[in-house]
């Protein structure tokens, strides 16, 4: 459910994308329906992302087509083998997190259309909604938007090479379309997988109703197989666990 007091102007005119810095390449945008990529790489691949954007998202149309509950449910479902593999590390992050499969979906694509276009760039950032996968030789600087949080745009996280191909996902409360169940203003979550990074951030965001939840939330984030680091938000509030390194 989309929260009414979510904040949405700045998530519309993706403003947090300034705030992410890696000073390599050309950058660009490509938008297929819901999904919005932003794109940085050492050409320009629009052309290449495009047709990436809508292999995935054709897997995963086609699933929902066949599994209706794939698009509702907020609770994991049964793991299919025999399914495209966005589909299907969609569903095993949902699992890992106790979280429904869309909950990872655009870290999910964010992941996917990267590995596409490292066959035509050394170096790559896909950033989706929030949701970011990074293959990088460089240290990389992401802001974090925490939407009407006197902390928003005051953290970044600092990305090293030794930590990527990485996923770096956002959950909010209060800003942009996501569902969450709690109050956090930004939730973020490392894993080498971005579906289940974003999928992690879901989950935690959660159980995040007021700020004194915020510690007990990250250390049940942490029991999620695959998860490297944390960081929430809520109002003046911060918390970190894991591999988060701040800028």
């Amino acid at each position: 459910m989309n929260s009414s007091n979510k904040s949405p102007s700045s998530y519309k005119e993706r403003t947090y994308r300034n705030r992410l810095s890696s000073g390599m390449g050309v950058s660009f945008n490509v938008a297929v329906k819901e999904t919005d990529l932003w794109v940085c790489a050492e050409r320009d691949l629009s052309r290449e992302t495009r047709k990436s954007v809508l292999r995935c998202r054709h897997h995963v149309e086609e699933y929902i087509r066949v599994h209706p509950e794939f698009l509702s449910s907020f609770s994991p479902l049964r793991l299919d083998p025999l399914v495209p593999p966005v589909v299907r590390d969609m569903l095993e992050a949902a699992a890992a997190a106790n979280v429904g499969p869309m909950a990872s979906v655009a870290g999910a694509i964010a992941q996917y259309v990267s590995e596409d276009l490292l066959r035509y760039t050394k170096e790559i950032i896909v950033e989706n909604g929030g949701d970011i996968f990074m293959s990088c030789c460089r240290y990389v600087r992401v802001g974090v938007f925490a939407g009407e949080s006197p902390l928003s745009f005051k953290v970044a996280l600092k990305v090293k090479p030794d930590d990527m191909p990485v996923g770096v996902c956002t959950s909010s409360a209060t800003v942009g379309p996501s569902v969450s169940l709690g109050r956090a203003d930004a939730v973020c979550v490392l894993s080498a997988s971005a579906a289940l990074a974003d999928a992690a951030a879901t989950a935690i965001g959660n159980m995040v109703k007021k700020d004194t939840d915020i510690q007990g939330a990250l250390e049940k984030g942490m029991e999620i197989p695959g998860v490297r680091g944390a960081l929430v938000i809520v109002g003046k509030k911060i918390g970190l666990i894991g591999a988060i390194e701040l800028d």
